[in-house]
């Protein structure tokens, strides 16, 4: 049934990548919509001979053609989605005291507490362009810490204070709010500071090494990444510090 598909994927970031390779397998056709690209390089993709790069969608006709801002126009059979999510809550009632403004949960101190309401709620997972899974460990411990009082946090006016700095400073580098929950560049030194709040120590260099080597796999090695490895001594230092950790908690 794909053998004879064309399909448009709109958005360009990991979901994106992981899909469009998933499916240039199996259909005639992928193209990609993406408002920014890394290298600034539309057109044709390495790796498949059925893949292209394309500037966002202008606009979708009834007849399937999808019109990209470039001027060039395909036939499409699907459209997919690529574009993250939308924060929706709909079984919260704070009146209002947390919103969801333009994809902002807020107001959250670092992420996670609505000054005004805690340590009685609390988010864990908002943050994107993280390393997941470590971040909700501390995430998580750092809410338990707090909830059995093992852990203080600043008064309600300190952690609006600084909720207010951070918006502020977003806004002098003209961030949309949509990004308020984007750590990129910022995801080690925002998991390196949860850390220090639950005693734990702090995100050793082979992990932001290993995550710097997978992206840079799914780059150069577009058709393989899941194959192509060229970190086998962080997975080394890695079991080392796993070791070490172990062998402290036993004694």
């Amino acid at each position: 049934m794909w053998r004879n598909y064309v399909v448009v994927l709109i958005g360009n970031s990991l979901s994106a990548f992981d899909i469009s390779w998933e499916v240039a397998g199996v259909a005639k056709e992928i193209h990609i919509a993406a408002r920014t690209v890394m290298d600034g390089t539309f057109g044709k993709q390495p790796a498949y001979d059925n893949m292209w790069l394309h500037p966002m969608i202008k606009d979708v006709c009834e007849d399937g053609s999808v019109n990209f801002l470039d001027g060039s126009i395909v036939i499409a059979n699907i459209i997919l989605h690529c574009t993250g999510y939308k924060y929706h809550f709909p079984f919260l009632e704070t009146n209002g005291i947390v919103t969801v403004d333009d994809n902002r949960v807020g107001p959250l101190y670092k992420q996670i507490f609505p000054p005004a309401l805690a340590p009685r709620l609390s988010f864990v997972g908002l943050p994107w362009k993280a390393i997941p899974f470590p971040m909700f460990e501390l995430q998580s411990k750092w809410i338990g810490g707090v909830l059995s009082n093992r852990f203080t946090l600043p008064s309600q006016e300190e952690m609006m204070g600084d909720v207010e700095a951070f918006y502020s400073s977003l806004e002098t580098f003209g961030t949309p709010k949509r990004y308020t929950h984007c750590l990129g560049d910022n995801l080690v030194k925002y998991n390196n500071w949860l850390a220090s709040q639950c005693g734990c120590p702090a995100f050793k260099d082979w992990r932001m090494q290993m995550v710097l080597v997978t992206i840079k796999s799914t780059l150069t090695h577009l058709g393989s990444y899941r194959d192509e490895w060229e970190a086998q001594h962080l997975v080394l230092q890695g079991y080392e510090d796993f070791i070490k950790h172990t062998s402290k908690q036993v004694c």
